[in-house]
């Protein structure tokens, strides 16, 4: 692509065209940010579902294991057990989101450039939201495991 230098002497019709295309390419990185606000959301509802879920199965088991409570501890493990899962779930689905809407963003934005629309001299970098999305579903995974199976660093 041709990139013609814009100055205030210009023609307005070559400053119009040059402003529009640098608003469209800001408007890329305000949606990219916009799908990392998203996802934050998502982590943020997981981790207080993993965490409150992994609390509750962990303090009614210390109870049911000191025999200061009986019947009602499986009950509860169970919901913490669904709590945890869910909260993966619930990461599992944004992730996947995520990622394809990341990559069609991408794709549309990599054809505006090929088409000239907008000049892509910024760069899009990869996601530290999606990083941080990945670490918290691994520690969610260890989580469910050592819960399930009393193995792990939680067991």
């Amino acid at each position: 692509m041709k990139e013609l230098r814009v100055t205030a002497a210009s023609s307005s019709a070559e400053i119009a065209t040059e402003l529009a295309a640098r608003r469209t390419g800001m408007a890329f990185q305000r949606t990219r940010m916009s799908a990392d606000r998203t996802l934050m959301s998502v982590i943020r509802t997981s981790l207080s579902l993993i965490s409150f879920g992994f609390t509750i199965a962990q303090v009614f088991e210390k109870l049911r294991g000191q025999n200061l409570i009986s019947g009602g501890a499986r009950a509860a493990g169970h919901f913490g057990l669904a709590l945890v899962a869910l909260g993966i779930a619930m990461l599992v689905i944004a992730i996947a989101f995520h990622i394809q809407f990341m990559l069609g963003l991408r794709t549309v934005r990599k054809e505006m450039r090929l088409e000239g629309l907008i000049h892509g001299k910024s760069v899009f970098p990869p996601s530290l939201t999606l990083v941080t999305a990945v670490l918290l579903l691994g520690i969610g995974i260890t989580a469910i495991v050592s819960m399930v199976f009393h193995v792990g660093p939680f067991g």
